[in-house]
């Protein structure tokens, strides 16, 4: 049955180009090779972990939506899992379409909405 899932991996921060072009490489052939269907694969770049893992205090961060099996989960998740440039991996299962939490929309401003009333008075 084809299910909706979103990884999110962090890989060790001081990974060049090739290295890094290799990892999404792979990740896109497993993808590929268990007939699942790649939706998006972004790079979030560098961010400070909230606690050290393996002696990193930062990480780049990769967010990957594609639509498979439990099957293509399991060979992704066991391929991340033997990779040592990767730090973390979490998959979750969709329940319906969403968007990228940190691709989704901005966050309103809600310190100007609140200063107008405040500079009538």
């Amino acid at each position: 049955m084809i299910r909706m899932y979103e990884t999110i991996f962090i890989v060790q921060p001081e990974l060049v180009d090739d290295e890094l072009k290799g990892l999404t490489t792979k990740v896109q052939d497993v993808v590929a090779t268990m007939k699942g269907d790649l939706r998006k694969l972004d790079d979030w770049g560098l961010r400070k972990l909230a606690y050290p893992i393996e002696k990193f205090n930062r990480g780049r961060y990769f967010y990957l939506r594609s639509d498979g099996d439990a099957a293509m989960i399991a060979e992704l998740e066991r391929r991340l899992r033997l990779d040592d440039k990767v730090i973390r991996y979490q998959t979750v299962k969709l329940e319906k379409e969403t968007v990228a939490p940190a691709a989704a929309q901005p966050a309103a401003p809600e310190a100007a909405v609140a200063e107008e009333p405040a500079a009538a008075e």
